[in-house]
């Protein structure tokens, strides 16, 4: 069930970014897309049953206790931030486009751009 709505996310954003004419929706939609993409990421990676990999005195003398990988964490971390920044270096992007085409429609821009 936490399949279908994770895909569900991801083709809402993905339906979003190519059907969206305003920039600001594509990016938004761009973001559902990302969280949606994270949130499959995660949800493979959960297992239950697993420890987390936080030595502590109890858990060193234990023996056989499976822990969970921290790499994928790592990996999802650096994912959201790295999105994060795309995003912000997008918006600024577009508030620079804006000063000059206050719509932010994709269709208008090409059309006044084009030669």
């Amino acid at each position: 069930m936490l399949e279908a709505f994770v895909i569900a996310t991801i083709l809402c954003g993905f339906f979003g970014i190519v059907f969206k004419k305003n920039l600001v929706m594509k990016i938004i939609s761009m973001d559902v897309m990302s969280t949606g993409v994270i949130a499959y990421y995660v949800l493979i990676a959960s297992r239950e049953g697993l420890k987390t990999p936080i030595l502590t005195e109890a858990l060193d003398n234990a023996a056989g206790i499976a822990y969970a990988d921290p790499v994928p964490q790592a990996v999802i971390l650096t994912a959201i931030v790295i999105g994060f920044s795309i995003q912000a270096l997008m918006l600024v992007g577009i508030m620079k486009l804006a000063r000059d085409n206050p719509i932010l429609e994709a269709n208008e821009i090409e059309r006044e751009n084009t030669p």
